[in-house]
């Protein structure tokens, strides 16, 4: 893509696991909830929107949808930002796109123009925020990354919790015009959440013992060798199958409540059930992930998880009264939680660090068209059928098959192999290494003669030092 200085992270520093890392980490959270809850809060002003504009459950779908596609299809676009500036500065301009695309919204007159500014503006705003903070994560913690990634993870459901009341209380008070405009108001705080990612650096060399090589040192601002690696491509592959239906129950679960003849507080109260279990689901996970024997197993726990949450989606498609989505929520809780701490665990875990702020980019590509077609298809299977059955049905069967996918992919076509350095500097400190193990016996006899003939001269050329009562006692 172009040879330009980049905001990579320093190789040479070590994660700290700590300290202001926990700063980075609260940030992380408040962005995470603000990029995944936003989708599914905003499902509560549907109903509003069906009788102002007398439109369609696909229509309104697409508001969720293209949030989401803005979300995963612009990550190639974050990536080069992030290189290119940093993941401050780029995360501080998101923020402000992230608001005055919620504000504009609050005036538009027709779902199209509500597309491009709640959906397009709003949608890369989050995204220009949540693509960075988890590269700074991923740069601040090492060991505790499972644990960190399952925390921050949970602002998911912390915010949907929080967002889906307000939501409601916000259209019953003000309609839904007002209810953009407050909530437009609030995602500035990812201005603030920007200014905590504080970039990490490295020790400084005196310039004598500076390598000339390693200042002219540049790197490219898409970096595309990840599609070389195996794991990488079953990865991403099994993610785009995913995504084509994890998304869609929470849109519609709502919808699903109301149309039974429950009142909207209490139809939106289901998603506050799915968030509050999320919300412990996920740091769990998240510790569970971290354990010595699991954490080389990762992929494998997030196949588990995946196949969860495709049989929830089964179960759930069976559910006829308020009791029946009440355990569907619990349940897909649980599961998506176990989704939503590890999938980019695991992508950490097959590229490293270096190659992360490319990686994580291509795969949310990949994703977006899935998530665009996702819930406005479901939406049209709703409107020609009647019935959520079948919506729930085919959302379970696209995820359940993503997990087949990684799980078989990752058995018969990877092959084990020892864990490798992921940069030059950890290749350099093993060759070192290495070499001083393997020194022949005969090097060692060497070195030995010439230690003790050292130590005949030794008295000859200082004997006054010896024969000094002091120093011979």
């Amino acid at each position: 893509m172009g040879a330009v200085v980049a905001d990579d992270g320093p190789s040479g520093v070590k994660a700290p696991d700590g300290g202001w890392g926990w700063a980075v980490l609260f940030g992380c959270f408040i962005i995470t909830g603000f990029s995944y809850a936003f989708p599914k809060a905003v499902s509560v002003f549907f109903k509003e929107l069906i009788r102002e504009f007398g439109i369609g459950y696909s229509d309104t779908a697409w508001i969720s949808s293209i949030l989401l596609a803005m979300l995963y299809g612009t990550g190639p676009l974050c990536s080069v930002c992030v290189n290119r500036f940093g993941c401050r500065p780029v995360m501080l301009v998101g923020g402000l796109f992230a608001s005055l695309g919620m504000v504009t919204a609050s005036f538009c007159t027709s779902i199209i123009q509500i597309y491009l500014t709640a959906g397009v503006i709003t949608g890369l705003g989050l995204a220009l925020n949540f693509q960075p903070s988890l590269i700074m994560l991923n740069r601040y913690f090492d060991k505790r990354r499972p644990l960190a990634n399952g925390l921050s993870a949970a602002g998911s459901p912390v915010f949907l919790c929080a967002l889906s009341p307000l939501g409601q209380i916000l259209q019953h008070e003000y309609g839904w015009r007002g209810g953009f405009l407050v909530l437009g108001g609030m995602l500035l705080n990812c201005c603030v959440c920007g200014a905590l990612m504080r970039p990490l650096e490295p020790p400084k060399k005196p310039e004598a013992t500076k390598d000339p090589a390693e200042k002219k040192a540049k790197k490219k601002l898409l970096d595309f060798s990840v599609f070389k690696d195996g794991g990488f491509v079953i990865y991403t592959l099994a993610a785009s199958i995913m995504v084509l239906g994890l998304f869609v129950p929470p849109v519609f679960v709502v919808s699903y409540a109301k149309d039974l003849g429950y009142q909207d507080t209490k139809a939106a109260f289901l998603l506050t059930i799915l968030g509050f279990i999320d919300i412990f689901a996920r740091p769990i996970c998240g510790m569970v992930a971290g354990l010595k024997w699991v954490r080389p197993r990762c992929v494998y726990l997030f196949s588990f998880a995946m196949i969860f949450n495709g049989f929830t989606d089964l179960m759930g498609s069976m559910s006829v009264d308020y009791a029946g989505l009440v355990v569907f929520c619990i349940f897909f809780g649980i599961s998506y939680g176990m989704v939503g701490a590890l999938q980019f665990e695991v992508l950490m875990a097959i590229v490293g660090t270096q190659k992360f702020s490319s990686a994580i980019g291509l795969v949310l590509l990949a994703e977006a068209m899935a998530v665009l077609i996702g819930p406005p298809s479901a939406g049209k299977l709703l409107d020609a059928t009647g019935r959520y059955m079948f919506v729930f049905i085919i959302a379970g069967i696209e995820v359940t098959t993503s997990a087949l996918v990684l799980a078989l992919g990752n058995f018969f076509c990877i092959k084990k192999k020892t864990e490798e350095p992921h940069t030059k500097e950890e290749a350099a400190e093993r060759e070192e290494l290495n070499k001083s193990e393997d020194k022949t016996p005969e090097d060692a006899k060497v070195d030995s003669i010439e230690v003790e003939q050292f130590l005949k001269d030794e008295p000859e050329k200082n004997g006054e030092v010896v024969t000094n009562p002091e120093t011979c006692v």
